[in-house]
C-alpha cells in the first residue's frame, strides 16, 4: 500500500484490492515447494524467463 500523495514520486502503485497479493502468494507458495524438493533432492522446478 502506498499513500496517494507519493504518486509523482513512486515509479509505479498497484490498486487495493488486486495489487500484487495474488503474485506475492504464487511465490510464497513456489519457493516452499522448491524448498520441499531441494531438501528431498528431487529436481527443482524453475520458472519460465518467457
Amino acid at each position: 500500500d502506498v499513500h496517494p500523495e507519493v504518486a509523482d514520486i513512486a515509479g509505479a502503485m498497484t490498486p487495493v484490492p488486486g495489487g500484487v497479493g495474488p503474485l506475492t502468494i504464487a511465490m510464497l507458495m513456489f519457493n516452499t515447494v522448491k524448498a520441499a524438493r531441494m531438501r528431498r533432492g528431487s529436481r527443482v522446478p524453475e520458472l519460465s524467463r518467457a
